[in-house]
């Protein structure tokens, strides 16, 4: 099954991609070879650290490749969906118990970052604010209790 992806977060991980293959394989390709000039592998601490590195460089290159290659991008500013929530929605909420608003952009899992305001499709608030529209209330279980919100604004931006 393909898993959405914003176009801007496809974008992210193949420069991400990129680098590991382009820059970072190089480097630590140079760094194990260096290092197994050093001697005794047993015990030589920088070739197993280079090794290490080298392991998790391929893997992250392995995931990203199988992220990139299972994704739909879908590119939000060409969504023409009304005044509905659906993926790649920018939301501002106001919080019932505070009245503080809260802007959130729901993305796919492998972009979510909830420090950028970026929240996965499969989160617990997006699962909540997905097909609902302006003023709607919207009521979110969180691990301290259940969350009320109301729905101020829908944008549809990269």
């Amino acid at each position: 099954m393909r898993k959405p992806i914003t176009k801007k977060g496809a974008e992210q991980l193949k420069a991400e991609l990129k680098r590991l293959k382009n820059i970072e394989r190089p480097k630590i390709i140079e760094a194990v070879a260096e290092a197994r000039d050093h001697g005794d592998l047993k015990e030589n601490a920088e070739y197993h650290a280079a090794r290490e590195q080298q392991s998790f460089n391929e893997g992250r290159i392995a995931e990203l490749e199988g992220i990139i290659g299972n994704a739909e991008i879908i590119d939000v500013t060409s969504l023409n969906v009304g005044d509905k929530v659906v993926f790649g929605a920018t939301v501002v909420l106001e919080a019932e118990d505070n009245g503080e608003n809260v802007t959130y952009q729901i993305v796919g899992d492998a972009e979510a970052d909830i420090d950028q305001g970026k929240i996965s499709i499969s989160s617990p608030i997006a699962r909540a604010l997905v097909g609902k529209s302006v003023d709607d209330e919207v009521h979110v279980q969180a691990p301290g209790g259940e969350i009320t919100y109301f729905i101020e604004d829908i944008i549809y931006i990269e």
